[in-house]
This record gives structure tokens, sequence and C-alpha cells, in this order.
């Protein structure tokens, strides 16, 4: 399975690592170009390469992990439709953190926004310092929680979370889980909790 992974920031860098480490093929990308991204493909390792937003869109699965005023801009520029996308952004405005009941959360924005895919929100809940350990820890496992309204996505991605080390916790659609994720304003983030095995 190839990934793609759009934007190369602490969060992307810190996944691209998980991932490459588990047998994933990656192309990481950001708005500045593959050239910029040299240094951290050698510090990655693994079968990484650096691409442009549009191949790393290419990818069978694609990790969107760039700043939430960027996420609009970028989305309009590529077409994920029919591909599974993982939401790792956080909407740190006071609309999503003051949204009255009902409101849609910043992942159904985005899921809106990636016309035609199917969004998953997941590692959006640890700092990346905390999601850089190993997730193997006191006998059990690092918990990623994630939602999404696509079945089929969300188990994908649980098997992604699985095969780089993690426990996933499904909390259901993105506005019943995403609430729960947001952040902040939700009640999950921040919280470095281990499924004991």
């Amino acid at each position: 399975m190839k990934i793609g992974i759009i934007g190369a920031g602490s969060i992307g860098t810190t996944l691209a690592k998980h991932l490459t480490e588990a047998g994933y093929e990656i192309v990481i990308s950001n708005s500045r170009g593959a050239d910029s991204l040299k240094e951290k493909i050698k510090q990655i390792g693994g079968n990484i390469i650096a691409g442009s937003v549009q191949e790393a869109a290419e990818a069978d699965v694609v990790f969107l992990a760039v700043r939430w005023e960027q996420v609009q801009e970028v989305l309009s520029t590529i077409s994920l439709k029919g591909k599974i996308v993982i939401d790792v952004t956080n909407a740190n405005l006071p609309e999503f953190v003051l949204a009255e009941p009902g409101s849609k959360t910043s992942s159904e924005v985005v899921n809106q926004w990636a016309k035609g895919a199917k969004v998953v929100k997941a590692f959006n809940t640890l700092y990346a310092q905390v999601l850089a350990e190993n997730p193997e820890v006191g006998g059990g496992k690092r918990v990623i929680f994630y939602s999404g309204n696509n079945e089929d996505a969300k188990e994908v991605v649980s098997g992604i979370i699985n095969r780089i080390g993690f426990a996933g916790v499904d909390l259901g659609s993105l506005n019943e889980g995403g609430k729960l994720q947001r952040f902040p304003g939700g009640s999950l983030p921040t919280l470095n909790l281990i499924k004991l095995k």
C-alpha cells in the first residue's frame, strides 16, 4: 500500500517515520516542493520519497497534516475522489471551540472540502512528541482515536493504526467522534492512554 502525506511538519514527519518502519511506501509533500524535503527524507529513512502535493494525493491512502488555515486551499488544488483521507488537522479557531450543539465538526468541514473522499479523523489528539515515542509502552499500546462515516475506510485506517504499533479506538461518525476529538474543546485531546493487552 502506498501512503501519501500532505504536510511535512512535526506530525507529518513523525507519521512518516512510523509508517516507513512498518514497511509502507511513502510519498511526503509540502507547499515548498520536493527539493526542500531532502534532509527530512534522509532523517526518516526507509521506503520514502519526496513528491508534489499532487503526487501524494495519488497514493492509496492520504494523510492530511497541514495547518488548519491551509486545509481548504490545499484541498481545492487536488482531487481525492474515492480516496481514504486521514485528517490529522486541528481547527484552533473560536468558531469550532464555541460551536453550538448540532453544528459541524472540523472534520465534517474537511469532508465537504475533500469532495468525494472518505475522510477518517485520526492521529490528532496526541502532541507530536508523544506520537513520536514508541507506541508499545507499559505492557500495552498507546491509543489512537479515530472516527469516520465510511465503515470500510475506518477498517483500513484501523489496520494502519495497528500495523504501526498503536491501538485504535473507533469513536463512531465524524459528527459524534469529531466532537470528542476536537482540539481544543473535546474531551480526548492530549490524553495519553494505554490499552493493555
